[in-house]
């Protein structure tokens, strides 16, 4: 028996959170229906947090739940998440991040900036910081950009630059350029509308209160202050984590040799610049003059690079990680949208909103996103927590008179940015942590630090600019 708990407590954990509050009695003013759903949903966010299976396991499993239990009608209901937007737009880029690895373009574009930008440390960590500020919008997985392009290219550098966890000399620059890796990759996920997967799940969000992001308006609404974040950070990072070597002087060689061995740009890095121009003038104004929506504009860029055999269709059917989101997805955006029209989050937002009168509406503004931000800590997933949190905190502060522009943009932000905290917090923590060249002490410890930091930003200066372009 004991080891049966053992090897399945992970299973036996949610399954009696659910079954548990399954037989509970619906709380005074719920829907049954909202209650049955929620009963589903939290176990299904603890699971992802204790992960006896991959996501897409788990997702399978509460769709399963959600049929049996008569919660959701299998015809009608449990299935309309496949044919929602904003897996289908993740699904598309997923194959244009496979491109963009695959022709080498995202490494040459790393290698440029460190060329220009490598003569010290802090000008290395903000070279790599441009490369992620460009490969942003076109990758909406921060892991794909974390693993499959800076990881390789600050791993070669570090170790090229005499910094290796394996000689004990990770401090020489590596753990300073991982960790601002790291936090740069947060600031551009919340930059950018196509930075991350959560933040399509945030626009439709948005879009049931009657604001609608585009692409263009999300990056005007974060451009100014995460740009300070991007200035700062990197400085900040010099002197609360330092570098011991500060003055470098292989770094530019190291790029300029491994530029001379790529050679000229190829075909397909001709083609991929051409596919993310159109895609990128398409998400910004597309939807405006034509209406062609993001997602479509997606479809249309993988579409070129099959008809040019920049992607093959095994490339596509290969990248399972592409499919194994748009699985998960598709069940939480389709279980959120449903625990909101069955009526949960307007129960949930009443009380909340009880609890917190008396206080203005700016005020209850900053408490939610407190509690948004440092409730992080309890989720090893983006989508996990904003799928489990966002609607219901913007509920409440909506419900106290705040503004719903900035309170729903102040949110976004805090969406990526809260990621910081941990080393497990989002998928591209685990990957960069993987390299061992940051410590858990330091990665806590740090982190906690430059949460302070995103709030004095985005209080001061977001504040600022967001009063500037009358968003409150």
């Amino acid at each position: 028996m004991k080891a049966f708990i053992k090897e399945y407590w992970k299973f036996i954990v949610p399954f009696l959170l659910g079954f548990i509050l399954f037989q509970l009695q619906v709380p005074q003013g719920m829907p049954v229906k909202a209650w049955h759903l929620f009963s589903i949903f939290l176990p299904t966010v603890l699971a992802i947090i204790l992960a006896p299976l991959p996501m897409g396991g788990v997702a399978i499993m509460s769709l399963l739940a959600c049929i049996l239990t008569g919660t959701l009608d299998f015809k009608t209901q449990a299935l309309t998440g496949f044919s929602n937007t904003t897996p289908w737009m993740v699904l598309s880029v997923f194959f244009i991040a496979r491109a963009f690895v695959k022709t080498n373009l995202g490494n040459r574009l790393a290698y440029y900036f460190v060329k220009i930008m490598g003569k010290s440390t802090l000008g290395l960590a903000y070279g790599l910081s441009c490369t992620e500020v460009i490969l942003a919008p076109f990758i909406p997985s921060n892991a794909a950009r974390a693993g499959g392009i800076m990881l390789p290219i600050v791993k070669s550098i570090s170790q090229a630059l005499g910094s290796d966890p394996q000689d004990n000399t990770q401090r020489h620059l590596g753990s300073y350029l991982f960790f601002n890796s790291f936090n740069t990759n947060l600031i551009t996920s919340a930059m950018f509308l196509t930075a991350v997967a959560v933040n399509p799940i945030i626009q439709d969000v948005a879009l049931s209160h009657g604001f609608k992001i585009t692409w263009l308006s999300w990056f005007y609404a974060t451009s100014v202050p995460c740009f300070a974040c991007l200035l700062l950070l990197p400085l900040v990072l010099y002197f609360i984590y330092p570098p011991e070597k500060k003055e470098l002087h292989g770094a530019q060689n190291l790029a300029k040799q491994t530029l001379e061995e790529m050679g000229s740009f190829s075909t397909q890095e001709w083609i991929m610049i051409a596919t993310f121009s159109v895609m990128l003038f398409l998400w910004t104004a597309g939807e405006m003059l034509w209406q062609i929506h993001p997602a479509v504009s997606g479809l249309l860029g993988v579409s070129i690079l099959l008809v040019t055999k920049v992607l093959s269709f095994d490339d596509v059917l290969n990248e399972g990680a592409a499919w194994h989101t748009f699985l998960w997805l598709s069940i939480l955006v389709m279980m959120s949208t449903y625990l909101s029209e069955f009526g949960f989050i307007a129960w949930f937002s009443a009380n909340i909103q009880a609890l917190i009168q008396g206080y203005s509406c700016m005020t209850t503004l900053l408490l939610c996103v407190v509690v948004f931000y440092y409730s992080h800590y309890l989720f090893a997933s983006q989508v996990a927590h904003t799928s489990a949190l966002y609607a219901g905190i913007l509920s409440v502060a909506l419900a106290c008179g705040a503004p719903p522009a900035i309170s729903i943009m102040a949110l976004a932000v805090t969406a990526s940015l809260s990621s910081v905290t941990t080393h497990y917090g989002t998928a591209a923590a685990p990957v960069l942590f993987g390299a061992k060249y940051v410590s858990v002490a330091d990665w806590w410890r740090t982190g906690l630090f430059v949460s302070f930091l995103h709030f004095a930003i985005f209080i001061v200066i977001g504040g600022f600019w967001w009063k500037i372009i009358k968003l409150w």
